[in-house]
């Protein structure tokens, strides 16, 4: 009988990785009916959704097709996400957010890899429910900013910023040391090697002359 994970990996593979038929069923060690009854069920249940509401999230169709049959005998408990799972989600969330101050956005994890990623360390959850924890996080991580109103020559801000610049054909970091006038958003910047207090001096009087 076929697990309900390689019913996953067949969809994955076909769709997301661009594998054939063939070589899934080779992949995997099944039939190529097998894999061809699952393509199609995904196909079918993709034009009924499309016709009824016109959008599709194909994780959560390749989930729905791939998830033991529910059945309506008796009140089933539901699955519990624990604080446990939720900190797992967390973190894969936290490594996102890192990829992305690193400029790796191609490397970002995306729901449905997120929750292959649980599943492969044998945690009990559906893809529904990780997407909405993720959103749930996500909504909770959301900065807010209040404009605040300033007066001419009354606040200058200075901050350190990391550039990365290529020079002569090599990836080299250099740190950006930059004044920004709260009132009319002037900014003066400079680069240096490095994050230093002599550098700060250097670069102040030149932020402020006429």
């Amino acid at each position: 009988m076929i697990k309900l994970i390689q019913k996953q990996n067949i969809l994955i593979m076909y769709y997301r990785e661009g594998k054939s038929q063939r070589e899934i069923a080779r992949l995997l060690g099944v039939d190529r009916k097998t894999v061809r009854r699952y393509i199609n069920k995904y196909e079918e249940k993709r034009k009924e959704l499309e016709q009824s509401s016109g959008l599709v999230d194909p994780g959560e169709l390749i989930q729905e097709i791939v998830e033991t049959p529910k059945y309506t005998v008796g009140n089933r408990p539901k699955r519990k996400v624990t604080e446990d799972i939720q900190s797992l989600i967390k973190k894969h969330l936290d490594e996102n957010e890192q990829k992305r101050r690193n400029g790796q956005h191609k490397q970002v994890k995306k729901i449905i890899d997120i929750y292959e990623a649980l599943v492969e360390d044998n945690v009990d959850i559906s893809y529904s429910s990780v997407k909405r924890i993720v959103r749930l996080l996500e909504r909770k991580t959301k900065e807010a900013f209040i404009k605040e109103s300033y007066i001419p020559g009354d606040v200058c801000e200075f901050d350190w910023g990391e550039v990365k610049l290529t020079i002569g054909g090599k990836l080299q970091i250099h740190q950006m040391a930059a004044f920004t006038s709260a009132y009319g958003n002037y900014r003066y910047a400079y680069l240096f090697t490095k994050q230093k207090t002599e550098c700060f001096q250097e670069h102040m009087p030149g932020s402020f002359k006429k």
